[in-house]
């Protein structure tokens, strides 16, 4: 069963549940230069080959009270410095959370995948051979 945030006022419950929270952080993520993409379970996968978005793919949120951990997995392009792109999200993260939710961001995890590599950034592998091979005649 899903986690929801629930806060007592004067006029009843306020109830946000954790994948509203994994869609904050996903479009906080994905802003970030340096992130390719958000890297995603196979259902996840699945599900947008069949045309369904998921925006908060990659993300997992726990939350206990009125405060959060958020889990994040990226792919980071090629040649971006990895610190960097970890802490611009961890900071965009924050701020996203706690300032639509008004809950406290105890966390935000960052876990790189995988690194994407341009095909013209690839290595062409070359195989020479150090002899002429004789052609038979």
């Amino acid at each position: 069963m899903e986690e929801e945030k629930k806060e007592l006022n004067p006029a009843g419950a306020i109830k946000i549940a954790d994948e509203v929270i994994a869609v904050l952080a996903g479009n906080a993520t994905i802003d970030v230069a340096g992130v390719y993409n958000m890297s995603g379970s196979t259902a996840s996968g699945i599900a947008e080959k069949f045309g369904r978005k998921n925006a908060g793919k990659g993300v997992k949120v726990e939350t206990k009270e009125n405060e959060c951990i958020v889990d994040i997995h990226i792919v980071v392009e090629y040649g971006a410095r990895i610190p960097d792109v970890a802490w611009q999200i961890q900071e965009k993260v924050k701020e996203s959370i706690e300032e639509v939710t008004g809950l406290s961001v105890r966390k935000v995890n960052i876990y790189v995948d995988s690194i994407n590599i341009p095909k013209a950034q690839k290595p062409e592998i070359k195989i020479e051979l150090d002899e002429e091979v004789e052609s038979a005649e």
